[in-house]
């Protein structure tokens, strides 16, 4: 599979049987992006820099999008199509399975809906096992996401503010024995701007690789 990083929290998947998978579709940094193709959408939580455009580009597409329970409800009310589900169960679809983890956050529509609770994706695609944080902080359970999922690659925050640091970051890479981690959540605004270069000068230091992409840049 290839990640594609669309800025923010923002990713496009691409499977070897040609399934594109959007998470948390923010596409204020890729404002010219086609989502001709999309079959899945994955929402996190329902922060407008999350839900983003999900419920536009279910319309068009046809994609479906699949989120926390009171998400999913609020999202199909829009007229998007969707699968509503919980944290802690597998969902599995013609290119593999995804389950939804926890996260530490709040979860609101920008009209006040309350959005259910936040959370992370793990995906098994084509071999490899990608875990998307979310919003959250450093959490206990990432140890058990690194013990029962063991994830190759990992999409962390590190903007601090409303979610963890670098530093925390760091930790939280280690806890889940990820091989590589991919930042997120950082320098789109004032309130989350970070030294990226701190991120990645301490990942090495915990022996891991820093997949620093820029908007546009994806990887194999």
């Amino acid at each position: 599979m290839s990640i594609k990083y669309l800025g923010h929290s923002c990713f496009e998947i691409e499977t070897k049987s040609g399934a594109k998978i959007l998470i948390d579709p923010f596409l204020v940094c890729s404002p010219d992006y086609n989502p001709e193709g999309v079959t899945d959408i994955f929402v996190t939580h329902a922060h407008g820099d999350h839900l983003g455009s999900a419920i536009e580009i279910s319309k068009k597409t046809g994609a479906t999008i699949t989120a926390i329970y009171e998400l999913a409800n609020y999202c199909e009310k829009k007229g998007a199509k969707v699968n509503g589900i919980g944290v802690g169960n597998w969902q599995n679809y013609s290119w593999g399975k995804a389950i939804a983890t926890p996260a530490y956050h709040s979860s609101s529509t920008m009209d006040g809906v309350y959005g259910g609770n936040p959370c992370g994706y793990v995906f098994e695609i084509d071999g490899t096992t990608a875990y998307h944080a979310g919003d959250t902080s450093l959490m206990q359970e990432m140890k058990t996401i690194g013990e029962l999922y063991r994830p190759d690659v990992a999409m962390l925050p590190v903007g601090g503010q409303f979610t963890m640091d670098i530093e925390h970051a760091v930790i939280a890479a280690d806890w889940l024995k990820v091989t590589g981690v991919i930042p997120m959540h950082y320098n789109t605004f004032d309130a989350i701007s970070v030294d990226i270069k701190e991120f990645e000068r301490l990942i090495r230091e915990k022996g891991k690789l820093p997949l620093v992409l820029k908007v546009g840049q994806e990887m194999n």
